[in-house]
């Protein structure tokens, strides 16, 4: 027998609808890239961002056509996350840190028709505009200087529509965003996100054992944007109507607690690195910041120290360690503390916050070994796997990578993990010698076959190694071809024409061989071991 509910589509649509009746006096606060803060209710929000959908469609986007946009965090991004949806298309957000050659792969794999773009990143967009085929380049105007030619002003591109327009019906499972990931070697890979993942993870990071959030919050999104989804948060802010505050690129330590004090912000979000710059900020200056109540901190990307951990409650920060992935929009785990854990010591208590946490409602996992699916004893161990109403099924159009999925449908996550009586999850490592630097990701096997495409170079292998800021940066180590001459400028310039400068190694150790497992491959485990007491100030 059939359940007599509604077929109510879960879209969207249905966010925005709710927030623009129930929340127009909310504000959003957005930093320009001059520093100044431009202040707008959830009203005057919803009123551009129908424009934005109205002259998307005057513009001739069709349902289903990807929009990309290449922009920092504040609030014409912010329109775009629904004002494309809302126009039937998919929002594609470029990740502006990576290589303008990557930037270029990326837009053309996903056939992107329109990019809207911050002015201030018009260099960037300069180095692989020959490379892509966008029908229409829209500028998010900063600076006030003249667009080159060919160029649309954003203000002038909404101010065209009025924004007087019925969104399509949509079905919850058409797609509504796209982010690439390039968590494994070879080419990056598209996430589609459906307008029903969306929604239920929106509805399941509001939860109070989630990230929190609801209209009496103050939610600063210092995460990118364009990198994983913007964690979901964008989404769940507006569905809940809490105020929003869009820190646009100036996301250093002053500039973070500047706004969160000033703000009285609630909520954050940032990958490890950015809590030990603001730790280092407040150590230094003790007296200068003072957090009106405490700010959860939801952090991401890789694995927090205990030691900051600690170091954040001191000074009225509660950090909160989640996992998750592109693939999984991204939230998959939350830490924290169970409610049996209120008796245990302070230093159990640590340990447990250390971990990744436990799943996400309607969120899976298994961890699988040669001899079939772990226990859940803290011990065994093996590849995370996981599934979901908000994981991916496949990447888009790369039918190479089915092998990323179990034949039951489950994701290969790639990392190393364990799962304890409790369902807490612990990362140990990953399969492949990925190296995950302020939470961004960069292959050393990328790295190492540029490097062996040198003339002088005969081998090289890259590693990951402890980071006293970014967690984990590269480090080479190279063998010469006999009689060939390279230094360590002349191996960083040669890689510099591939990989954007945060991709590239910190150090280049020249050798005279690389130790080899039995069939012939590169034994990074015995690189580690040799590198572990690596100090990154040595020269």
């Amino acid at each position: 027998m059939r359940g007599l509910m509604m077929d109510f589509p879960l879209t969207l649509t249905a966010i925005f609808n709710r927030a623009e009746r129930l929340f127009s006096k909310v504000e959003i606060v957005s930093r320009r890239p001059d520093g100044s803060l431009v202040r707008q209710t959830f009203g005057e929000f919803h009123r551009r961002t129908r424009r934005l959908a109205h002259a998307l469609r005057n513009a001739g986007i069709q349902r289903g056509e990807r929009v990309a946009t290449l922009m920092w965090n504040h609030s014409a991004q912010l329109e775009a996350y629904f004002g494309i949806p809302l126009a039937g298309a998919v929002l594609h957000t470029l990740n502006l840190r990576l290589h303008p050659n990557e930037i270029a792969f990326i837009a053309k794999h996903a056939d992107d028709q329109l990019l809207i773009v911050d002015d201030v990143l018009l260099p960037i967009y300069e180095k692989f505009k020959d490379k892509v085929n966008f029908k229409r380049v829209i500028v998010v105007p900063f600076c006030g200087n003249p667009l080159p030619a060919g160029l649309e002003n954003y203000e002038d591109f909404i101010a065209s529509a009025s924004g007087d327009i019925e969104p399509p019906q949509m079905e919850e499972n058409e797609a509504a965003a796209m982010c690439f990931t390039s968590g494994t070697t070879g080419n990056p890979k598209g996430v589609l996100y459906s307008h029903r993942s969306l929604v239920l993870h929106s509805l399941a990071e509001a939860m109070v054992d989630g990230c929190g959030i609801g209209h009496h919050s103050a939610v600063l999104q210092v995460t990118p944007m364009f990198h994983a989804n913007g964690w979901g948060l964008p989404y769940t802010a507006i569905m809940t109507g809490a105020k929003l505050v869009l820190p646009g690129p100036m996301v250093d330590s002053e500039s973070i607690l500047d706004l969160i004090e000033q703000e009285a912000i609630t909520v954050s979000c940032g990958v490890p690195t950015v809590w030990l710059g603001v730790i280092a900020a407040l150590e230094k200056y003790p007296e200068r910041w003072k957090p009106r109540r405490t700010v959860q901190v939801i952090s991401g990307g890789s694995a927090p120290p205990e030691s900051l951990i600690r170091a954040l409650d001191r000074y009225g920060f509660h950090l909160r360690h989640l996992w998750g992935m592109t693939e999984t929009t991204p939230v998959a785990t939350l830490g924290g503390l169970k409610s049996d854990m209120r008796d245990s010591s302070e230093d159990e208590k640590y340990r447990a916050r250390s971990k990744q946490g436990w799943p996400a409602p309607f969120v899976e996992l298994r961890v699988m070994t040669e001899s079939g699916v772990a226990p859940w004893d803290g011990k065994a161990y093996g590849e995370l796997e996981v599934r979901g109403p908000w994981v991916a099924s496949s990447y888009y159009e790369a039918p190479e990578t089915r092998n990323r999925w179990a034949e039951d449908g489950w994701f290969k996550t790639g990392d190393i993990a364990t799962i304890d009586a409790d369902g807490y999850l612990r990362i140990l490592d990953r399969t492949k010698d990925m190296i995950k630097s302020g939470g961004e990701w960069i292959s050393s096997v990328d790295l190492e076959n540029a490097l062996m495409g040198h003339p002088a170079v005969r081998e090289a292998a890259v590693i990951g190694l402890p980071h006293p800021k970014w967690q984990e940066r590269p480090l080479a180590v190279v063998v010469l071809k006999p009689g060939s001459e390279a230094n360590t400028g002349d191996l960083t310039r040669f890689l510099a024409a591939k990989f954007a400068k945060w991709q590239l190694p910190d150090e280049i150790v020249f050798a005279d061989e690389i130790p080899r497992t039995s069939v012939g491959k590169f034994l990074k485990a015995k690189l580690r071991d040799q590198y572990a007491d690596w100090k990154w100030e040595q020269k």
